[in-house]
C-alpha cells in the first residue's frame, strides 16, 4: 500500500519533475550528452573513414597497430577506429575494453553520432576504468555504454580514439600477487603496483548487446527539437543522411533511406499526434513501470505529451495503480 501511495504521489507530480533543470538520468560526474569537451571533426573527414558494422552476436576485435585509421582532427593522435551499430534492435548496452599489453594501454574516448552524424555523446577516457585480470579477462581500461536509439534511427556510429592529453597520462594497474592474495584471502604484500603508460596503439574489443534499462537517447523522437539534453538530429525526416563507405572487411553500411515527408517542429505543431507515436509511447511507458523505472516512465511521459499526446498521462496513471 505504501508503495502505491508513492509511486501515485510520482505520477501526480510528474509535471513538476518534468520542468526542473536539474535532473538528469546520466552519470553526475561525466554526462555523456555534453558535447563541449569533444573534438570538433569536420563531415568530409568522417566521410573518409571506413566505419566497420558490429555484429551483435559477436565480439569485435581491432588492432589499432594494424587496422586502425588515421584521422587529423582536434587533439586526437594515432589511429582511430570507427564502428556501425544496428539501431533498430531495440535499446543497447555496449562494453568497450582496452587491453594492457605489459606497460602500456590506448586510453579510448568514444563519439556517438545518430543516422545523420551528427555529434549524440561523448565518453571521455575517464569514462573507462581499470578492471583487475580475471580468470577470462586480462588487465584492461573498460566503460559500458548505455545508450537508446530514438524511434527511427536504423544505424549508430562510434568513433574510438586517443588524444595528446591522454597521452600524458598513465594508469596504476594492480601486482598480480596483490590480486591473489586478495582473492584467497590472505595478507597483501606491500609491494609497488605497475604503472601502464598511455600510447597511440593497443586492442580493443566492443560488444553490444540489447538492454532494457539504456539511459542515453540518441536521436530526438517524432523530430523533437525541444531543449531536452539528450535529443539530436531529425529521425522522422533527416535533412540529410549519411551514406558510410564500405567497410574495411568488404561489407558495405547502408544509411537508411530519408523518409519522404518533412517534419514540424513541435513548438509550431497544430495537428494531432499519430496514432502510432501515441501507441509507441503508451507501450514504452507500460514498460518502463512495469521494470520499476519510474523515472524513464516521467520522461516518456513528458515527451509525449510535449508532441501533443491525450492518452500518455493516462497510460501513465492506470500502469503506476498496476504496478502498485
Amino acid at each position: 500500500m505504501k508503495m502505491k501511495k508513492s509511486l501515485l504521489a510520482l505520477c501526480l507530480s510528474a509535471g513538476l519533475f518534468a520542468s526542473m533543470p536539474g535532473l538528469s538520468l546520466a552519470n553526475v560526474n561525466i554526462v555523456p550528452q555534453d558535447l563541449s569537451a569533444a573534438p570538433a571533426i569536420p563531415s568530409s573527414a568522417l566521410q573518409q573513414l571506413q566505419w566497420i558494422p558490429v555484429d551483435q552476436t559477436q565480439t569485435q576485435k581491432t588492432n589499432l597497430a594494424t587496422t586502425g585509421q588515421s584521422l587529423n582532427a582536434g587533439d586526437i593522435t594515432g589511429p582511430v577506429a570507427a564502428y556501425s551499430v544496428p539501431a533498430s534492435i531495440g535499446e543497447l548496452t555496449i562494453t568497450l575494453s582496452s587491453i594492457v599489453n605489459k606497460d602500456t594501454v590506448f586510453a579510448p574516448n568514444v563519439l556517438v553520432f545518430d543516422q545523420n552524424m551528427t555529434p549524440a555523446a561523448y565518453f571521455p577516457s575517464a569514462f573507462f576504468a581499470y578492471q583487475e585480470p580475471g580468470v577470462l579477462s586480462l588487465n584492461r581500461l573498460e566503460g559500458v555504454m548505455k545508450l537508446t536509439p530514438a524511434l527511427g534511427q536504423q544505424k549508430l556510429y562510434l568513433l574510438v580514439f586517443t588524444t595528446n592529453k591522454d597521452l600524458q597520462q598513465t594508469t596504476t594497474m594492480v601486482d598480480p600477487a596483490k590480486a591473489y592474495a586478495r582473492g584467497n584471502g590472505n595478507a597483501v604484500p606491500d609491494i609497488p603496483d605497475p604503472i601502464a603508460r598511455h600510447g597511440t596503439e593497443g586492442e580493443i574489443s566492443l560488444k553490444v548487446k540489447t538492454s532494457s534499462s539504456s539511459s542515453i537517447l540518441v536521436g530526438p523522437l517524432f523530430g523533437s527539437s525541444g531543449p531536452g539534453p539528450v535529443t539530436v538530429g531529425n529521425t522522422a525526416a533527416p535533412a540529410t543522411t549519411y551514406t558510410a563507405p564500405a567497410a574495411v572487411a568488404t561489407t558495405a553500411v547502408v544509411a537508411p533511406a530519408p523518409a519522404p515527408a518533412p517534419v514540424v517542429a513541435p513548438a509550431a505543431r497544430k495537428e494531432p499526434v499519430l496514432s502510432d507515436t501515441e501507441t509507441y509511447f503508451n507501450q514504452a511507458i507500460k514498460q518502463a513501470v512495469a521494470a520499476g523505472d519510474v523515472d524513464k516512465a516521467l520522461k516518456l511521459l513528458d515527451e509525449a505529451e510535449r508532441l501533443g499526446s491525450t492518452t500518455a498521462r493516462k497510460t501513465f496513471i492506470s500502469s503506476v495503480k498496476g504496478k502498485g
